[in-house]
């Protein structure tokens, strides 16, 4: 059955989804807007129009894990320095643990203990979770399904991420001087975004 009402024209409802985005402050799924818009309306087309629109500006659309919000653009992150507050500094165990939780996801508890090779303290678990950086994933199909950890949408948006596949490899860490020539972190990873025997 034909809808009651046309969808508006393409450019109207690249404005639409223009106007959404800039009002929500958390990224957005194509559903998610899809269902804020006139029935009919091709959300990825008006997505792709602005994307294409904002590359060259100040501020681009870009892709976050399945999501789409607006963000300064890459290059010019230096210019926001002033307003970045930074109101907690990771711990050095909460980094480890973030970054094995990054690379080797979905990851159990006891994982993470043996590759840094000691406890995790439940603090640095809740910390993380409280950032909204990791989450519980799936239970492993195990003795005692144990549960798992990997990381959100808004560990790929903190971090300028559209997904765990864009994480920087070994050879890029050891480049930027981040691991040292036997780094313990990185030993048998898979890549980013597969996930881990078990």
């Amino acid at each position: 059955m034909d809808a009651l009402f046309a969808a508006p024209p393409e450019a109207e409802q690249a404005r639409m989804v223009e106007a959404v985005l800039f009002a929500s402050a958390d990224p957005l799924t194509v559903k998610e807007i899809a269902e804020r818009l006139p029935h009919g309306s091709d959300v990825p087309a008006a997505l792709a129009r602005l994307a294409e629109h904002y590359a060259p500006r100040g501020v681009q659309l870009m892709r976050i894990g399945d999501a789409w919000a607006f963000r300064t653009a890459p290059d010019l992150g230096f210019l926001m320095a002033r307003e970045a507050v930074e109101t907690r500094k990771l711990s050095r165990a909460a980094v480890e643990t973030l970054a094995i939780i990054a690379y080797h996801q979905p990851v159990t508890r006891a994982e993470i203990e043996e590759i840094r090779g000691v406890a995790v303290s439940r603090g640095t678990l809740d910390l993380l979770l409280e950032l909204d950086w990791i989450k519980l994933g799936p239970r492993r199909e195990s003795p005692g399904r144990p549960a798992t950890f990997v990381t959100t949408r808004a560990f790929l948006d903190h971090f300028g991420l559209e997904s765990a596949k864009d994480l920087p490899g070994l050879a890029e860490l050891r480049a930027a001087g981040l691991v040292g020539a036997a780094p313990e972190l990185a030993a048998g990873a898979p890549r980013p975004g597969e996930a881990a025997d078990g």
